[in-house]
């Protein structure tokens, strides 16, 4: 039987940034020996893992000699070299999630692709592999564009309402979709383990900043009626089903005006829209992803009270060595923990940590983290 507590079993992970300083926690708790690879001498994980190796996840042969070196390899992010995965699956190296499923997904043509196979609801779309071609079809304004590969947090996602915006675009591969009236965005973390054990947490609501167009609040539980929140866990566990993935799948939805549930896009991997089970949630996503990878039984994902969680980002205007503005003041509030990613440098909209805020009513702790975004600043000397 193999042990992976206070043993020789090494985890390694591709990424080093905050989702895998709050997996650390994890493994720490565990006792998990763990590995990270990241571009960066200051990630974030680089001062709290056993081993820290610095290199492009991009690069075959960087990740491929990683991998060699641990029993499981686990990601925190899907901008990886699919290629060197496969062939570290095929060398007998667990690789979770798989590979097939982090190449269907880190292309969003691919991703949107399968959701019409596999008849999953989701908005149409059309896929373009240039600029050119895209301006050629001369389509209806307004739409939302997306770059195929690379994006994140809003970056390479654009609503085209005119032809200047149009010609402002990068020239890339991309997918066109409707532009969708919706009520809400939803999202499901579904946790999947080899075994084939299956879990849901609750639904949450996402609130976004209209500019940056990145999550400002995650609530749990979404503010929606138990029949929406049934049709849209039921949508998650088949997109789950679909992919067949080892680990975490983040499903985001939008619930539109006629309470129809469609898939926006899925990451796998922990999740922003997840970081509120820290604090709320008997088993948070990070121990959960641990279990997964790992083929352990899952933990409960049942919520222990209400939670909101408010993105720390860097203000605009301001560039340079970090300063958390007002950081007393809000832990002088009840219910309110934050979580500092460890990013030496502040820049505008950049992700630098979060606050979470829990309360046995969903609506004190609402208030309250608008109390907390009002007052809490991410700014630089």
């Amino acid at each position: 039987m193999k042990t992976y507590f206070s043993s020789d079993f090494k985890l390694g992970v591709l990424g080093g940034g905050q989702l895998g300083k709050m997996l650390l926690a994890e493994t720490q708790k565990f006792d998990v020996y763990t590995c990270i690879l990241d571009p960066s001498s200051e990630a974030p994980c680089a001062p709290h893992c056993h081993e820290f190796a610095q290199g492009d996840l991009l690069d075959f042969e960087t990740v491929y000699n990683f991998g060699k070196k641990v029993d499981v390899l686990t990601i925190e992010i899907e901008h990886v070299n699919i290629e060197a995965l496969y062939k570290l699956e095929s060398e007998g190296v667990k690789v979770y999630p798989q590979p097939n499923v982090i190449e269907r997904i880190q292309h969003k043509g691919k991703q949107k692709d399968f959701y019409v196979t596999h008849k999953i609801p989701t908005s149409p779309h059309q896929r373009f592999d240039t600029k050119e071609a895209l301006i050629q079809a001369n389509l209806a304004y307004p739409f939302v564009w997306k770059s195929a590969q690379f994006g994140y947090d809003g970056t390479g996602v654009k609503i085209v309402r005119n032809q200047e915006d149009l010609n402002n675009l990068v020239d890339t591969e991309s997918i066109v979709e409707a532009l969708i009236p919706f009520k809400n965005e939803l999202a499901v973390i579904v946790a999947r383990n080899a075994s084939g054990d299956v879990k849901t947490y609750p639904v949450v609501e996402m609130e976004f900043h209209p500019e940056a167009n990145q999550v400002e609040y995650v609530i749990c539980p979404a503010r929606i009626a138990p029949v929406v929140a049934e049709k849209a866990n039921a949508i998650a566990l088949k997109v789950a089903e679909s992919f067949e993935h080892v680990g975490l799948l983040a499903v985001e939805m939008f619930q539109t005006e006629a309470d129809e549930i469609l898939v926006n896009e899925v990451a796998p991997r922990t999740h922003n829209s997840g970081h509120y089970s820290i604090e709320a949630s008997v088993t948070n996503q990070f121990e959960q992803h641990l279990r997964t990878v790992l083929n352990l039984p899952l933990g409960a994902t049942d919520s222990k009270c209400a939670g909101v969680m408010v993105n720390l980002v860097g203000a605009e205007n301001f560039s340079g060595d970090v300063v958390y503005q007002g950081m007393e003041e809000i832990l002088d509030m009840n219910g309110v923990t934050p979580h500092v990613y460890g990013k030496k440098q502040t820049r505008p909209f950049r992700k630098m940590g979060h606050v979470t805020i829990v309360d046995q009513n969903l609506e004190v702790a609402r208030v309250v983290a608008e109390k907390v975004k009002n007052t809490i600043k991410v700014i630089a000397h």
